[in-house]
């Protein structure tokens, strides 16, 4: 937030690739962004809740930025979707054990947590949470996006679901999905050059870098005629969705952009609605 304050004093266009959506909004002339908005993952979290009769939760998140704005969003929306927020805890972005917070969670009987972060300390709490049988629905933020972070919470990630860009699952995509042949030619350069699992923030690197070099490509180098094209860009395909940028926005997706997606034998894949039991059903149960 504070690079945003020096790019707009500056007079300097900054294509940020991080997520919180107080990075365009209030919308500014210079800064604009890449990775989808915190709303509309909150959206697409509590649609699912929604579904399956959650209406009581409980929120944790880490004490970084993009804790911070992922937990206002979330209580900001709750009421909207008829959710109330029984349990709030904010942790050490370092912590190393959390089983305290967890544990204020199971005591307060929630029907499901949401887990707001983008460090390692997201996947101690779904150990600390399994750990001491809370056996409840979680979700994580579109900051679960890497593998490793479901690999470092081991078997207590599956069934963790959460909204996230499409590159992520992009070989199980349909073949007509507008963003299918850039999805998998990334993932499989990605991968073949680094020997590791591609991660939607790469993704959001290569989105910025060239939505950057087709401004470029199409005004030139003066800086204001660039700035000018990046905000006219429009039906730009990336990892991240569709960009359609404009004055009133400067993130340029939709909540389309996102899928939801669970842990499945320690990968990531679609969501799928049928497998998953309605709060009253498991509690019934």
């Amino acid at each position: 937030m504070k690079i945003k304050t020096l790019a707009e004093d500056g007079k300097t266009i900054l294509l940020s690739c991080a997520a919180a959506e107080a990075i365009v909004k209030p919308v500014g002339k210079y800064v604009f962004k890449t990775p989808q908005n915190d709303s509309h993952a909150v959206r697409k979290i509590y649609e699912q809740m929604k579904k399956t009769g959650i209406v009581k939760i409980g929120v944790v998140s880490s004490n970084t930025g993009f804790g911070k704005a992922g937990k206002e969003q979330l209580e900001k929306l709750a009421p909207e979707y008829g959710i109330t927020i029984i349990a709030n805890e904010v942790y050490d972005k370092e912590a190393t054990d959390l089983t305290a917070v967890v544990t204020k969670l199971k005591a307060a009987g929630v029907q499901a947590f949401v887990n707001w972060s983008i460090e390692p300390a997201q996947a101690i709490v779904i150990k600390n949470a399994r750990q001491i049988g809370l056996e409840i629905p979680i979700f994580q933020s579109h900051g679960f996006g890497n593998i490793q972070y479901a690999k470092a919470a081991g078997p207590a990630a599956e069934g963790v679901i959460f909204p996230a860009g499409r590159l992520l699952v992009a070989e199980s995509l349909p073949a007509d999905n507008k963003q299918k042949a850039v999805l998998v030619k990334y993932k499989k350069d990605y991968e073949t050059r680094y020997h590791e699992d591609a991660s939607t923030f790469g993704g959001h690197a290569y989105d910025a870098f060239t939505i950057l070099v087709k401004a470029i490509e199409t005004a030139g180098l003066d800086k204001e005629k660039v700035r000018t094209a990046i905000e006219n860009t429009q039906g730009f395909v990336g990892t991240a969705g569709v960009f359609n940028f404009s004055v009133q926005d400067h993130n340029g997706l939709t909540i389309d952009a996102f899928e939801m997606l669970t842990v499945k034998d320690g990968k990531f894949v679609p969501y799928v609605e049928a497998a998953a039991p309605s709060a009253a059903k498991k509690k019934k149960k």
